[in-house]
């Protein structure tokens, strides 16, 4: 089946296939066989544009040059949530551009195709990017492809092919605009498990402020294909613990299979090597 034939999700889960084989490749972070092993089935592991990276506060540059950020998420269509083993991923209709992102550092539209979390077993920890060595309890990012290549598979293969605009998140109130995928996340327990999920509106999620960081980086699992412009909000949003524990109750395996908590599913920051971090804001 040719990329444009296959559904987005498939696309960006598919993408896994390949390494699914060997569940190791996927495990929670501090494990045997977890993110610190990926270079020896994917040597792109230490290429100098990985992510994710620290946000040195003092070392970040404000460039007059980045443009206002533009999410237009206004006609968005949710369609499903999939428990894939590694995270959930809340999937979008991305034929149109019912929900895009435009502006910011990029030259181009960008359409929404999904989002998912990374998070800890413990709130002092779970969020990939770090700021100046801060971790958040969590971090979720939207995912966006790039239309001037036609599809997400032709894009994730192109230095500009995503956008991934990544949110942090720190424990406190409640969040309102998450409460609608946090209670639909009993029906996915398991790896493989999916729900259809409509109605959604992943404006929710957003702070109040769009001032962001951006850099040059990659997808923070395997593949960890260097495919990515990051634009990290500096402004977190909050969830409540018991939100946050309801992420904490889903699992890795297989229903039938040992239980294994979804937990620290978060890589490591990478060295930044010659790239610049570059700030919206002064």
């Amino acid at each position: 089946m040719t990329a444009q034939h296959l559904e987005p999700e498939a696309l960006y889960v598919g993408q896994w296939v390949l390494v699914q084989k060997s569940r190791r490749v996927l495990h929670r972070t501090g494990q045997a066989a977890g993110p610190e092993h990926w270079h020896k089935d994917f040597p792109i592991a230490k290429g100098h544009r990985q992510s994710p990276v620290d946000i040195d506060t003092k070392a970040a540059a404000h460039d007059p040059a980045l443009k206002p950020l533009t999410v237009s998420y206004e006609q968005v269509v949710s369609r499903r949530i999939l428990n894939n083993g590694h995270s959930f991923n809340v999937e979008f209709d991305d034929s149109q551009d019912t929900a895009v992102l435009k502006g910011g550092p990029l030259a181009d539209t960008y359409r929404l195709v999904q989002f998912h979390f990374h998070w800890g077993s413990c709130d002092g920890q779970g969020s990939e990017h770090t700021v100046d060595q801060e971790k958040y309890a969590a971090e979720l990012h939207l995912v966006h492809w790039n239309t001037k290549y036609g599809d997400f598979g032709t894009a994730v293969k192109q230095p500009d092919g995503l956008a991934v605009l990544g949110v942090f998140l720190e424990v406190g109130d409640a969040k309102p605009g998450l409460q609608k995928v946090v209670d639909a996340l009993c029906s996915i327990k398991t790896k493989g498990k999916s729900a259809a999920f409509t109605g959604f509106d992943p404006c929710g999620l957003l702070p109040g402020s769009l001032d962001y960081w951006t850099y040059p980086g990659s997808l923070t699992t395997p593949p960890l294909l260097e495919c990515v412009t990051w634009i990290v909000l500096r402004e977190p949003i909050s969830l409540s613990s018991e939100q946050i524990n309801t992420f904490r109750q889903l699992s890795f395996n297989k229903e039938g299979e040992a239980e294994e908590p979804m937990v620290d599913n978060w890589r490591p920051t990478q060295p930044l090597h010659c790239r610049q971090v570059r700030a919206s804001f002064q």
